[in-house]
This record gives structure tokens, sequence and C-alpha cells, in this order.
């Protein structure tokens, strides 16, 4: 109930904000520790508006919130970039710092500070919204003596607003 309240309030920030997009994404957490329970993965993000605008580069605000089927959580905030190419496709970047909750000690990931990195390519539609497939990192970065971190693979859905 409490996942569902976070991402209805992510939601409710987008249309306030007047977002950019809202995007959903499926996917698989592989974690780097072998003991670790690797899981599916579900993905709401919100961008939004650029606040620099190039000829084929933007950067701009997000917001990110990845529950796994195991109950592992990460909340995090952080840059966007974007860089279109060869008329309706793009590269994506992101780097969002937030908190980890693990599920069980199986998935500890060294502590509640994570940073979450994200490499995704994709298509724009004609309506406007966009479809891509992303990889993500998240890790401590080496701020706590353990870091073992996950990598997840995601099929994602841009609605743009």
């Amino acid at each position: 109930m409490k996942y569902f309240a976070a991402a209805l309030a992510l939601l409710c920030a987008a249309q306030a904000a007047q977002a950019q997009s809202v995007i959903l994404g499926a996917g698989y957490s592989d974690f780097s520790d072998s003991a670790a329970d690797d899981e599916a993965v579900f993905a709401l993000e919100y961008h939004h508006r650029p606040f620099h605008e190039a000829t084929r580069f933007s950067a701009t605000w997000g917001s990110a919130l990845s529950v796994d089927t195991a109950g592992n959580v990460h909340v995090g905030i952080g840059l966007v970039g974007y860089y279109t190419f060869a008329d309706r496709w793009f590269v994506e970047g992101s780097v969002m710092p937030g908190y980890f909750s693990e599920s069980d000690d199986l998935n500890d990931l060294g502590g509640e500070f994570q940073i979450r990195s994200l490499l995704g390519v994709g298509y724009t539609l004609d309506n406007g919204n966009r479809i891509s497939v992303a990889l993500t990192h998240k890790s401590n970065a080496s701020t706590q003596d353990d870091n073992p971190g996950v990598n997840s693979a995601l099929l994602r859905y841009h609605f743009a607003f």
C-alpha cells in the first residue's frame, strides 16, 4: 500500500509540475552478490521539462521509484540527459542518488544510500510518447565498506505531457 501511495504521489507531482514525461518500466534485476535474490523489477519515473536544450541534447531533473518482487525499494532524484540522433532515436542517461531499502539481508547493498545510474536507447512514436530499453546500476559508490551493487534491464514506455 505504501508503494502505491508513493507511485500516486509521483504521478500527482508530475501533473502539478506539468511534466515532460512519466515513464513506466518493467524488467529484471541481477544482484552482484551470488547469495542475493534476483527478481523482476518495476519502475516509475518522472522527468520534468528540460532546463537546458541544445540542437540535439537536453537536460532535466527527474525522480525514480523502483520496486522488485522481493520488496527491495529505491527512491532517487537527480539529473537526466537526452541526446537525439537519426530522426526519432535517442540515448538517455541519468544519475539519481537516493534511498534503498532491502527486503532481507541477502539483498543488502551495503547501506541505505545508493546511486542509480541509467543508460538507455529508445524511439519516439508519432504521438510524442517514447519506448526505450535501459540498463541501470545501483551501488553506494564505495561510500561504505560493502558495495555489491545490482544491475537491471528494463523495457520502458514514456508518456509525454
